[in-house]
C-alpha cells in the first residue's frame, strides 16, 4: 500500500533554513535600494486599508520604492544599533519602525516628495473607529449594491450580520422599512464598516503621510511623529506580520 502523502515528514531544519535565506535576500534588498536612492523616508497610511499603495508604486515606478510590512526584517537592514546600522544615522529610522509604517526610497528631493504626497490622495472604505462624514440611509425595498442591482440570496446571511434585518423576498434580499446605515458624526462599528464595505460606499480618503527621512548628505532629519494611536494598536500589530510589499 503507497504511503500517504500526509505522514511525510518535513525536516525544520529546511524549513527554518528557506526562512533564514529569504529574509537575507530580503536585507540585502533594501540594501541595496538604500546604495541606489537618496533619500529614506518612514511613512504610514494609519488605519487604513494599504491598496492605495499601488497606485502610489504605479506613480513613481522607476523614481521610488516603497517597502512595506516584516518592521523587524527591516529594522535588521537598517540596524537597530549604532555598531550594526548600515549607514551612519539609520538607526534613528529603524527605531521608529513601529506600528502601520513602512520606508519610502527616492532621489526626489525632499520638497518635492513632501508636496506630491500633499495632493495625493484616493477614495477609501472606512474602517471599524472611523467617523462617518455624512448620514446613509437605505430605502425599505431590495437592498441594491453599488452597481444599483439587487443582491444575490446568497448575500443575506453576510447583510444580516451586519445588522441588516433582512428577509428573502423573491429571492432577492428585501428589507421593511428604511434602514439607517450610519449618522453624520458617528463612529463607526465593525458591523456599520463592512455593511458600508459591502454596499460600496466610500466614505473615508486615504492618504500617506510622511515622518523623518535620511540621506546620505544630511543625516537623520526628524520628522512629524508616526506612532499608532490606541484605535490602531491592532492593525499595527497585523501590519508587522504581513507580507513584504515591494
Amino acid at each position: 500500500m503507497p504511503r500517504s502523502k500526509r505522514s511525510k515528514v518535513v525536516s525544520l531544519t529546511k524549513t527554518a533554513k528557506k526562512t533564514l535565506d529569504h529574509k537575507k535576500k530580503l536585507v540585502d534588498s533594501i540594501r541595496n535600494s538604500i546604495d541606489e536612492y537618496q533619500y529614506v523616508w518612514l511613512f504610514s497610511v494609519g488605519d487604513m486599508r494599504n491598496d492605495g499603495l499601488q497606485d502610489v508604486r504605479k506613480a513613481w515606478k522607476g523614481t521610488g520604492r516603497i517597502i512595506y510590512g516584516k518592521n523587524k526584517v527591516v529594522a535588521k537592514a537598517l540596524g537597530e544599533s549604532i555598531e550594526t546600522e548600515y549607514k551612519e544615522g539609520l538607526v534613528q529610522i529603524a527605531k521608529r519602525l513601529k506600528g502601520p509604517v513602512g520606508l519610502f526610497l527616492t532621489s526626489w528631493e525632499p520638497k518635492e516628495t513632501v508636496e506630491w504626497f500633499e495632493e495625493f490622495s484616493r477614495p477609501a472604505f472606512a474602517r471599524m473607529g472611523g467617523i462617518a462624514p455624512k448620514t446613509i440611509i437605505l430605502k425599505a425595498g431590495p437592498v441594491l449594491n453599488f452597481e444599483d442591482e439587487p443582491f444575490p440570496h446568497s448575500m443575506e446571511p453576510q447583510l444580516r450580520s451586519c445588522g441588516l434585518g433582512t428577509k428573502l423576498v423573491k429571492g432577492v434580499p428585501t428589507i421593511d422599512e428604511d434602514y439607517v446605515v450610519c449618522k453624520k458624526g458617528e463612529k463607526l462599528s465593525a458591523e456599520k464598516a463592512r455593511l458600508l464595505l459591502l454596499l460600496g460606499h466610500m466614505l473615508a480618503t486615504f492618504r500617506v503621510k510622511l515622518g523623518s527621512h535620511w540621506s546620505e548628505k544630511e543625516g537623520f532629519v526628524e520628522g512629524d511623529d508616526l506612532s499608532p494611536d490606541e484605535e490602531s494598536k491592532g492593525d499595527a500589530a497585523e501590519g508587522e506580520d504581513a507580507e513584504m510589499e515591494e
